[in-house]
């Protein structure tokens, strides 16, 4: 099932380079590739923030204040990096005033958030076939 959404930016208040750290990222894309239709919606419970993903840009948006971003995460940079365990460089937009103390917050309940949505996805299910021992007759 593909579930369409649009969301909308106010002026932009502010931009900063940021480093995320490269679990954040890796998982962050390794779900992505999982998933149909190009993004993936991240609920952010502790927050009540709602993260939407696609290759390009992460955006985050307040779930009581309906489809206007508050921050987005633009520009990643991984091919800067020389190992996978090394963060990635990205810039940090800032739609609403209190967006640089939100910050101090997300990166890390992002994760989580993250980390949550990994371990409710179906595991695989190891299964052998069992012959059946059964008299000549």
């Amino acid at each position: 099932m593909i579930v369409e959404e649009t969301f909308y930016r106010r002026a932009e208040l502010g931009r900063e380079p940021r480093m995320l750290p490269a679990d954040v990222y890796n998982r962050a894309h390794a779900l992505l590739a999982r998933g149909v239709g190009g993004s993936l919606f991240v609920p952010i419970r502790s927050m009540q923030v709602l993260a939407v993903l696609d290759r390009e840009e992460f955006i985050f948006v307040d779930r009581e204040g309906g489809r206007m971003i508050d921050i987005a995460w633009q520009r990643f940079r991984p091919q800067a990096r020389t190992t996978l365990d090394a963060p990635v460089a990205y810039e940090a937009v800032y739609y609403v005033a209190d967006g640089a103390e939100i910050m101090c917050r997300l990166q890390g309940e992002f994760f989580k958030a993250l980390k949550e949505l990994r371990d409710r996805e179906p595991r695989p299910v190891s299964a052998r076939v069992l012959p059946l021992n059964r008299a000549p007759g």
